[in-house]
C-alpha cells in the first residue's frame, strides 16, 4: 500500500481525479450538445498531474481483467494500466455493448466515432493538453497523439455488440487503457482486457518493471522466517526476561513472513497466467493480520507494556481501540481497491478512505511513543534515577525517530521514488521499501529484545552523576 502523511500528493490529485475521470448522471445532467465537453476542456489541464499519481499506483491484483459497466454516463472511464516491451501485446474484448440517449441529447452524424477506446502514455497525455488548450479537438479521440484502438462506428451485426481483437504493442512504455465518451451517452457493456509481454513463446502477464517481484518476495519471505527462527531461540534463551510484548513482536514477524510468501506466489500464478489462482485470498487475509499487529505491537512498544509496565493506561487503551477498528477498515478498503480496479465508480472514495485512514493510523501510533518520553523526563526528576531513566529515554526517542523515519520513507520516499524512476524498475522502490522494512523490524528486535542485562538499563555511580547533568541539558526534546 502507497499511503502519504503532510501534504500528500496523492490526496490533492485523488481530489482532481474524481473530478476529471469519474462523472455520474448528476454531472451529465443538463448537456444537450457537445458543447458541454468544450466547457470540460479546461480540467484537462489537470489531468496532466494526475497522470502521474494513476501510473504510480497499483491495479487490480489480476492481469486478466473483467469489467462490467452498467449505465455509465462518464466522459472518461480508465481501464487499466500496463508497461508494455516491444513484444507486447493487448486482447481486448466487449461484449453486450449497449448504448442509450436517456436524456435526448442532440447528436452529430458521426457521433459514434466520439466513443471509444484508447491507449495514452504521460507524454500523449501532455500533447492532448495542448490541443484542447489551443481548441484544436473537443474530444480526446479526435487527437493522432493517443494510440487509437476502436470507436463504437466499427461495431457491426446487430444489439447487443461484440468486439473481439488484439492489439500488438504500439511501442515500449506504460500505458493506460481508457475509454471515452465524449457525447454523455448511457454505456452498458461487458470487457475482458488481456495484457502480457512476450518472453519467446511464453506469456509475461506482469507489467514490465513487476517481473522480479515474485522472486524479489520469496526472497524476502525467507529473511523473516529465518529472522522469527531467531528471535524464537533468543526468546527461548532468555526466556526468564521475555516478556508477553516479545510473543506478539515474534507473531508479527511469522506473519510478515507469511504476508511476503503469499504475495509471492499471487504474482508468480498471475506472472504465469494472469490469474492469481486463490493466492489473492491468502494475500487479503495476512496483508489484514499483519497490518493489524504491525501497528498494535507499535503501540504496545512505544506504551512499554509488560517490560516497563503490566498494564495499559486509559488514554493507552483508547489509541488501540482507535487504530485496530481503523485497520479493519483500511484492510476492506484494500480488498475493494485491489479487486474493482480503476474502472469502478467508487475507486477514488477507497482509495480517498484508505489515505485518510492510513495517516490517521500512522499519527496515532505515534502519541504512546511521546507520552513514554514524557513520563520518563518527568521520573527522572522525582525517583532519583536518573542515570536509569535517561538510558530508557534515550530508547524511546531513538525509537520514536526511527518509526518517524519508518513511517516518512515507505510512505513518500518510495512514491518519489516510483515518480521518478523508470517503470522498467519499479521493482527498485518495492525492494527500497522492503529493505526498510527489514531494517525496522531489525531494529525494533535488536533494541527491545529479552536479555537479562541491557545495556540500556544498567549504568554505574559515574555514569548517574553524568546522568543528571545530561537530563538538565536536555530537558527540552522536541519531538
Amino acid at each position: 500500500m502507497t499511503f502519504r502523511l503532510h501534504s500528500d500528493p496523492h490526496t490533492q490529485m485523488s481530489l482532481d481525479l474524481l473530478y476529471i475521470f469519474h462523472f455520474n448522471a448528476d454531472h451529465m445532467e443538463g448537456c444537450r450538445s457537445m458543447a458541454f465537453y468544450r466547457r470540460r476542456s479546461s480540467s484537462w489541464v489537470l489531468s496532466t498531474l494526475l497522470f502521474s499519481f494513476l501510473i504510480c499506483i497499483s491495479s487490480a491484483r489480476a492481469a486478466i481483467h473483467h469489467r462490467s459497466i452498467e449505465d455509465d454516463k462518464r466522459a472518461l472511464i480508465v481501464l487499466e494500466q500496463f508497461g508494455f516491451k516491444s513484444t507486447g501485446h493487448l486482447d481486448l474484448e466487449a461484449t453486450n455493448v449497449l448504448w442509450s440517449n436517456p436524456d435526448g441529447l442532440p447528436l452529430p452524424d458521426n457521433h459514434l466515432h466520439l466513443i471509444g477506446f484508447f491507449l495514452a502514455t504521460q507524454d500523449d497525455w501532455l500533447q492532448v493538453n495542448r490541443e484542447v488548450e489551443q481548441k484544436s479537438i473537443t474530444c480526446v479521440l479526435e487527437s493522432q497523439a493517443v494510440q487509437h484502438l476502436f470507436t463504437f462506428a466499427e461495431l457491426t451485426g446487430s444489439r447487443p455488440f461484440h468486439y473481439n481483437h488484439s492489439y500488438s504493442s504500439p511501442g515500449e512504455n506504460r500505458y493506460l487503457v481508457m475509454f471515452s465518451n465524449c457525447l454523455g451517452l448511457s454505456i452498458s457493456m461487458s470487457l475482458r482486457i488481456s495484457m502480457y509481454n512476450m518472453e519467446g513463446n511464453t506469456k509475461d502477464y506482469l507489467s514490465e518493471g513487476h517481473t522480479q517481484l515474485p522472486l524479489l518476495y520469496f526472497c524476502f519471505s525467507w529473511m523473516y522466517v529465518a529472522l522469527a527462527g531467531i528471535w524464537a531461540y533468543v526468546c527461548t534463551k532468555q526466556r526468564s526476561t521475555a516478556h508477553r510484548i516479545h510473543i506478539l513482536m515474534g507473531i508479527l514477524v511469522v506473519l510478515k513472513a507469511f504476508y511476503m510468501f503469499s504475495e509471492a506466489e499471487d504474482k508468480f500464478y498471475v506472472k504465469k497466467t494472469g490469474t492469481p489462482h486463490g493466492w489473492d485470498v491468502a494475500f487479503y487475509a495476512f496483508s489484514f493480520l499483519r497490518g493489524v499487529m504491525l501497528f498494535v505491537v507499535i503501540v504496545l512498544i512505544g506504551t512499554g507494556w509488560s517490560f516497563l509496565k503490566p498494564y495499559l493506561e486509559g488514554k493507552e487503551k483508547k489509541v488501540l481501540m482507535i487504530v485496530i477498528p481503523l485497520q479493519v477498515l483500511a484492510n476492506i478498503a484494500t480488498i475493494i481497491i485491489g479487486e474493482t480496479g480503476l474502472s469502478d465508480k467508487n475507486w477514488l472514495t477507497w482509495t480517498q478512505l484508505l489515505l485518510l485512514l492510513d495517516v490517521i493510523c500512522c499519527c496515532a501510533i505515534l502519541f504512546p511513543i511521546v507520552w513514554s518520553i514524557k513520563h520518563l523526563r518527568e521520573a527522572a526528576h522525582t525517583d532519583g534515577k536518573a542515570a536509569r531513566n535517561l538510558a530508557k529515554l534515550t530508547l524511546f526517542r531513538q525509537y520514536y525517530i526511527v518509526v518517524v523515519s519508518y513511517i516518512y520513507f515507505t510512505r513518500i520516499v518510495v512514491f518519489a521514488l516510483q515518480t521518478v524512476t523508470s517503470y522498467h524498475y519499479t521493482w527498485v522502490s518495492e525492494l527500497a521499501r522492503e529493505l526498510v522494512t527489514l531494517s525496522f523490524y531489525i531494529f525494533t528486535g535488536y533494541k527491545f529484545r529479552p536479555v537479562p542485562h541491557n545495556p540500556y538499563f544498567v549504568l554505574n555511580e559515574e555514569e548517574e552523576e553524568a546522568a543528571v547533568e545530561e537530563m538538565l541539558r536536555d530537558d527540552e526534546f522536541e519531538l
